[in-house]
């Protein structure tokens, strides 16, 4: 769907070269924090003051949201923070926190199970997969995965309300039945991740009965599967991210994962254990915060991103201030 879940591991390496590349050039200290803040419920904590700490995320909406969220968490905490986010690709954030260039970053128990991991079943709970996830990096590479979010930024297919209404399709059965019977009626937009990945259509396919050879598929930009869909002219169903804030804007319609095969990708906070054992309050004072952070919530902040235009930044500082995490500085 996107490479914010996570690219084929040869594409990934090439990514991680850039990262590399770039850290070279003076990158590896990060920048400045976008906005400044000042403390809200969240004090400054006496042995966080003047720490080092590097936050990162992927490059889409979402994550540079959730980066912003703890560099502003942290700021009114009293830390050094510096700003590393915008990293193309799953792979070059994992590979930038194993090689100790970021010290703190959001990312998604799916991501971690099945690319960083490299399992192939999902465990369908969401606790249960975070619990999984948490113990094998934890054994595996030293990785602490703590706090684990509400929100669920799952992959999805989704159709427009009105498409549903007029086809009675609301599941990823009746996707199915309709592809089957009436495979023109059931054209469908795909990421190009989401087209070769396992757990994107592929492995949908074989979970529904799909013929994925035969299925109509147009293959596009990520971005361009939101609007294709609202459209209806190109594209009856398309491949999205399920927190995506497109989606309620465009009158967009999730299909149920009747058989429950998309993987979990609740969001959670990684770091090295080292790091987390030498500051354990950095995960006390974003705990609050990540209980706040729902599909709901996010879908929102994501909504105010991509379609009303606003700054990442901005649109973090605000909500933590909304909350009482923080003030504007």
């Amino acid at each position: 769907m996107r490479a914010g879940r996570g690219t084929g591991r040869g594409l990934g390496a090439l990514l991680a070269a850039a990262v590399l590349a770039l850290t070279g050039c003076g990158l590896e200290s990060g920048g400045a924090v976008p906005l400044s803040v000042g403390p809200g419920s969240i004090q400054p904590v006496p042995e966080l003051e003047g720490v080092a700490v590097t936050v990162g995320s992927k490059d889409f909406t979402e994550q540079l949201i959730l980066g912003y969220i703890i560099e502003f968490a942290l700021t009114a905490a009293g830390m050094d923070v510096r700003d590393l986010t915008n990293i193309q690709g799953s792979n070059s954030l994992r590979d930038s926190q194993l090689n100790d260039q970021i010290d703190i970053a959001f990312d998604y128990t799916g991501t971690g199970w099945i690319n960083y991991l490299g399992n192939e079943k999902p465990i369908p709970d969401s606790q249960g997969q975070f619990e999984a996830v948490r113990d094998a990096d934890l054994a595996a590479n030293g990785m602490r995965w703590a706090a684990m979010a509400p929100v669920n930024n799952t992959y999805a297919l989704a159709t427009s309300a009105a498409y549903a209404q007029q086809t009675g399709v609301r599941s990823l059965s009746d996707y199915a039945k309709l592809l089957n019977s009436d495979p023109g009626a059931a054209v469908t937009c795909v990421g190009t991740e989401f087209n070769v990945r396992q757990d994107g259509y592929p492995g949908m396919a074989e979970a529904y009965d799909i013929d994925n050879g035969s299925a109509p598929k147009q293959i596009v930009q990520d971005a361009v599967v939101y609007s294709a869909v609202a459209d209806g002219g190109s594209c009856r169903f398309g491949s999205v991210a399920a927190t995506d804030g497109r989606i309620p804007a465009l009158d967009l319609l999730l299909l149920t994962d009747d058989r429950a095969f998309f993987p979990k990708y609740n969001a959670a906070l990684v770091l090295s254990d080292a790091y987390a054992t030498e500051h354990p309050q950095v995960i006390t004072v974003l705990e609050p915060i990540t209980k706040l952070l729902t599909n709901e919530s996010v879908t929102e902040l994501n909504r105010l991103v991509d379609v009303e235009g606003r700054e990442p930044a901005e649109v973090a500082r605000d909500w933590m201030v909304e909350q009482g995490f923080v003030t504007k500085g």
